[in-house]
C-alpha cells in the first residue's frame, strides 16, 4: 500500500484544486494508494462535498493552520507546529506516509525536508531541477533551478549525479547524456566554477558526460540532465516560463509550446532528501496537483531514494 500526503492548504486556488486534482488521479489509477489530505477539515470537507473522492481511497488529517506563502520558512515552521506542511514532515518522518507534495511556501517545504526527513549520507546540499521540453518531443532536467544559487564544483558534480538518476529512473532515459550550462563548448571555457566543475564531470564514471553545452543548446537534445549553478537555472526556468505567457497571450497555437506549461509536469522533486518531497508552482491547478502525484508514484515505485543512497555510498 502506497500512502501519499498532500498538503491541501497550499497554493493560491486551496483547497479546490487540489481536491480536484486528487480526484482525477485516483479516477485515472487503479492501484493502491492513499492519499493523507493534509489540512483545515472543514474547508476540505465543504470541497469534497461538491467533488468527492471514492471513501475507501483517502484520510484526511487536521492541519488548522496554515503557512502563508510572504511567511518566514523557519520561523512559520517552529510557531506553526499544526500547519498543513509542518503535520505533512512529520507524517513524513513518522514513516506515516511514503511521500509529501504541496503547492505551498517554496522555503517551507525546503526547511522542512532538511530539517525533517534530512539529506541523504554523503550529499552536500540536495538540488530542485526543471523539466525542460525539447524540440523533438522529448523532456530534459535542468539543475539546480534556485535552490542553490551559488555553489562549488563539488555541487555541480553531484547535481550532475542526482540528475541523471532521476533522468534514468523517473523520466525513462537511458544513460542519460550529461552536459555542463557554459558560455561556450570548449573545454577551459566559462568562468572559475565552470573550468573546475568541468574535469570532475569528465572524470566521473557514474554518469555520461557529453561536456559543455551553450544557451542554444537548452531545448534541443545535446544533454538530458543540464548542469548549472541555481542563479542561472532560474533565470533559464523563468525565461522558459515567459515563453509560454507570451505565446497564449499572442493566442498562438504550437505543439511544442504548449508543452510549456507547468501543470503538465506537476510540480519537481527535491532531489538528495531521504524521502520523495514534491514542489509545485503557487497556481497550480488540478491538473498539477494530479501529476504531482503521479510523480511521487514514480519516485517510489522505482525506489529512487534508494538508489541516490547507493550511489552516493559506491
Amino acid at each position: 500500500m502506497v500512502t501519499i500526503g498532500l498538503d491541501m492548504m497550499g497554493g493560491d486556488y486551496a483547497p479546490l484544486e487540489a481536491v480536484k486534482g486528487a480526484s482525477i488521479f485516483l479516477n485515472e489509477n487503479k492501484d493502491e494508494i492513499i492519499l493523507f489530505l493534509i489540512g483545515d477539515e472543514e474547508k476540505i470537507n465543504a470541497v469534497l462535498n461538491k467533488y468527492p473522492l471514492k471513501s475507501n481511497k483517502y484520510s484526511i488529517v487536521h492541519a488548522p493552520q496554515v503557512i502563508k506563502m510572504h511567511e518566514h520558512p523557519t520561523k512559520a515552521l517552529k510557531e506553526k507546529q499544526q500547519s498543513s506542511i509542518a503535520v505533512g514532515f512529520h507524517l513524513l518522518a513518522t514513516g506515516k506516509i511514503d511521500a509529501f507534495i504541496s503547492a505551498g511556501n517554496t522555503g517551507a517545504m525546503l526547511v522542512g525536508a532538511l530539517f525533517s526527513i534530512k539529506t541523504i549520507e554523503g550529499v552536500l546540499r540536495p538540488t530542485i531541477g526543471a523539466y525542460i521540453p525539447r524540440e523533438n518531443g522529448s523532456l530534459g532536467l535542468l539543475v539546480d533551478v534556485g535552490l542553490n544559487s551559488d555553489c562549488k564544483p563539488e555541487n555541480l558534480n553531484q547535481f550532475a549525479i542526482l540528475g541523471s538518476l532521476f533522468a534514468e529512473h523517473v523520466l525513462n532515459i537511458a544513460t542519460p547524456k550529461v552536459g555542463l550550462v557554459n558560455l561556450g563548448e570548449e573545454e577551459g571555457k566559462g568562468n572559475i566554477l565552470t573550468q573546475t566543475t568541468y574535469p570532475l564531470l569528465k572524470e566521473n564514471k557514474q554518469i555520461n558526460f557529453v561536456g559543455n553545452i551553450e544557451g542554444r543548446d537548452i531545448l534541443i537534445d545535446k544533454a538530458d540532465v543540464m548542469v548549472c549553478e541555481g542563479f542561472t537555472g532560474n533565470v533559464v526556468l523563468k525565461m522558459a516560463e515567459s515563453v509560454y505567457d507570451i505565446v497564449k497571450r499572442r493566442n498562438i497555437e504550437d505543439e511544442h509550446f504548449n508543452r510549456f506549461n507547468f501543470e503538465t509536469y506537476g510540480g519537481v522533486p527535491i532531489l538528495g532528501v531521504n524521502k520523495p518531497v514534491i514542489i509545485g508552482h503557487g497556481i497550480s491547478g488540478a491538473t498539477a496537483f494530479k501529476n504531482m502525484i503521479n510523480i511521487a508514484c514514480k519516485m517510489i515505485a522505482t525506489d529512487l531514494s534508494a538508489k541516490i543512497k547507493a550511489s552516493f555510498v559506491a
